[in-house]
C-alpha cells in the first residue's frame, strides 16, 4: 500500500500445497492453494504460473488445467501473513477514509481545522488523503478527535 510491492519471482510448491512468492520487502513468504480462487486441486492440477505485468508486476496469474485462472496479489500474501507495515498502512488507509468523510460532513474549514491541530491547510489535505501514508497513526486520531470521532482500537 504504502510502496509498491513487487513480486521478484514465484513459484509453485505442490507438495506443501502453495505458492511461494519472493516480494521486494519481505523476502519469500507462502501462500496456501487453498486461499486462492480458484484453487488448485489434484482434480485441476495448476498449468502455468507468472509474474503478471498487467498487475503491475504486484502479484501472480496462475492458469489451471480446467482452463480456469486466477490471481494472488502482494498484499493478499502480506495480509495472510500479518505483515506489520501492511495492516499500519490498512489502519491509516482506513483512518483516513473517516477522517475524510467527517470532514466533507462538518461546517468545519480547512484553516480551522489547522488552526485547531497546529499545522498548515496543506498538511490537513495530506491527513485526508486516503492514498497518503507518510503520516502517522498518533497525527489521524488527533484529527479525528479534533472532528468529534470517538475511535476504539479492538484488539482480538
Amino acid at each position: 500500500m504504502s510502496s509498491r510491492i513487487q513480486v521478484l519471482s514465484a513459484r509453485a510448491n505442490n507438495h506443501r500445497r502453495e505458492f511461494e512468492l519472493e516480494l521486494t520487502d519481505r523476502g519469500v513468504l507462502s501462500f496456501p492453494y487453498h486461499r486462492c480462487d480458484p484453487p488448485p486441486t489434484p482434480d485441476d492440477p495448476l498449468q502455468d504460473l507468472y509474474i503478471d505485468d498487467e498487475l503491475g508486476r504486484e502479484g501472480i496469474t496462475y492458469t489451471l488445467h480446467s482452463g480456469a485462472q486466477g490471481s494472488v496479489i502482494a498484499d493478499m500474501v502480506r495480509d495472510f501473513h500479518r505483515d506489520p507495515s501492511y495492516l499500519r498502512d490498512l489502519m491509516l488507509h482506513r483512518l483516513s477514509v473517516e477522517a475524510r468523510d467527517r470532514f466533507e460532513a462538518s461546517p468545519v474549514g480547512i484553516r480551522a481545522l489547522a488552526r485547531r491541530l497546529g499545522t498548515s491547510p496543506a498538511q490537513i489535505y495530506r491527513l485526508l488523503d486516503p492514498a497518503n501514508y507518510a503520516k502517522t497513526v498518533d497525527r489521524m486520531l488527533e484529527l479525528l478527535q479534533v472532528l468529534d470521532a470517538e475511535v476504539d482500537i479492538i484488539v482480538t
